[in-house]
């Protein structure tokens, strides 16, 4: 699988309509057989989307009626297990969701089939970078999210400090930060998680690599994850919260921005609703870097199982409901996360909806992109260790050297490097 964190816009697809073993234009053996019944499993339309998801459905059995899809939706807690046990028994649907995290485990096991969208320019070319393996297309991305730089605007104007702009570096940030803490009146000047979330991103905002060219043991452990490192652990106490304040407690970065508390907050435009009536200016911008600018994108997809025996019929659907017109609409009429399309023209609604003003910096933070770095077997147990060792340099029970220097060891042993 291919490993650089950095994804650009300049991926170029195979456009023919083909699977792995057909060739293009080929009249699979779903035409032959005549109508046929494909099933998808989901998480993403449980909680309130569900009608919304049914809606494509019918709009995808109306423009081909000899396809019928049976739809299977599960609370996104009980989905990977479901999954999994599915992929085990061989019974898995011919259409499934998946996670950017788990896609390396789910294609090195050959779970899932080559894909050739029809249109492979319809999509956000580094959302449709994640999920391809060796140049190969895997998995359509359904939706995405990104991180972004939250500010309290009225602070800074109370501080006569210039707001962030899209181009600002660390150094700027920090900055700022140092001018709008005011530990007096409780007010900090910014907030980072100190976690394996934050740490690959960082790390790709300083020219640096989570793992090594074939993704079998880390590569972080450089001048430039030390200063990574430094970057996220040294804010603490000095311009964000300590862990004696609170820090790394559940909602107590987005509790003190709720409270006016909090200049500069590092967090994902899923946050848009719960700020949305706060009673102060706030808007975003896309995140600084130091060697470059790096956004951390968190995306869905959906995959057409290898084994389907109707993966003709299967990856017309998976198309249809990552990129077609019907799906755009409905998601953003339904305000149900932004679809990984390539064309702005049909998300201009998305920029109009009110605060944050500068939703621009959404899609602007897709030009260069920090992916989660994925191993195929020790994904948690690897998030887990480099969150603990940051910690532990945090806490001042290590020095940031240190603490690489362990959670190099652990997390190799854990990923088999």
């Amino acid at each position: 699988m291919r490993n650089t964190a950095l994804a650009g816009v300049g991926i170029v697809a195979a456009a023919a309509l083909a699977l792995t073993g057909c060739a293009a234009g080929d009249q699979s053996s779903d035409e032959a057989e005549g109508p046929v019944t494909i099933t998808y499993s989901n998480f993403i339309s449980n909680g309130g989307n569900e009608e919304n998801l049914q809606a494509i459905v019918d709009a995808f059995e109306e423009e081909h009626p000899d396809i019928t899809v049976e739809v299977t939706t599960l609370p996104y807690a009980d989905y990977g297990t479901a999954l999994q046990t599915d992929l085990a028994a061989g019974t898995v649907s011919d259409v499934f969701d998946i996670e950017y995290a788990n896609f390396a485990q789910y294609q090195a096991n050959g779970a899932l089939a080559e894909l050739s969208p029809e249109d492979s320019g319809a999509y956000r070319a580094s959302v449709l970078e994640a999920y391809q393996a060796d140049g190969a297309q895997y998995a359509l991305p359904s939706s995405f999210s990104t991180v972004v730089l939250f500010y309290n605007s009225d602070l800074f104007e109370a501080a006569g400090v210039e707001t962030p702009t899209g181009d600002w570096t660390w150094a700027e940030e920090l900055a700022a930060a140092e001018e709008l803490t005011d530990e007096g009146a409780g007010i900090w000047g910014d907030h980072q998680p100190v976690s394996f979330y934050e740490y690959y991103k960082v790390l790709a905002q300083n020219g640096g690599e989570f793992l090594n060219a074939d993704g079998t043991a880390v590569a972080f452990n450089t001048p430039e994850g030390v200063e990574a490192a430094e970057w996220l652990v040294e804010k603490s106490g000095t311009v964000m919260p300590s862990i004696e304040d609170g820090q790394g407690t559940p909602d107590f970065d987005t509790n003190l921005f709720l409270d006016g508390k909090l200049a500069m907050l590092h967090t994902g435009i899923w946050m848009f609703g719960a700020f949305a009536d706060v009673p102060f200016g706030w808007d975003i911008a896309v995140e600084p870097g130091n060697a470059q600018q790096a956004s951390a994108l968190f995306s869905n997809a959906v995959g057409v199982s290898a084994g389907s025996e109707h993966q003709e019929a299967a990856a017309r659907f998976a198309e249809f409901l990552t990129s077609s017109d019907v799906m755009v609409q409905t998601r953003l009429d339904a305000g149900w996360e932004l679809p990984a399309i390539s064309d702005e023209a049909a998300l201009d609604s998305y920029l109009t909806l009110g605060d944050p003003a500068n939703r621009q910096a959404v899609f602007d933070s897709l030009e260069q992109v920090a992916l989660p770095p994925v191993v195929a077997q020790g994904q948690q147990e690897m998030q887990d260790i480099m969150t603990e060792e940051l910690v532990e340099a945090q806490a001042g029970r290590k020095t940031v050297q240190e603490a690489l220097d362990s959670a190099e060891e652990r997390i190799n042993a854990a990923i088999g490097g």
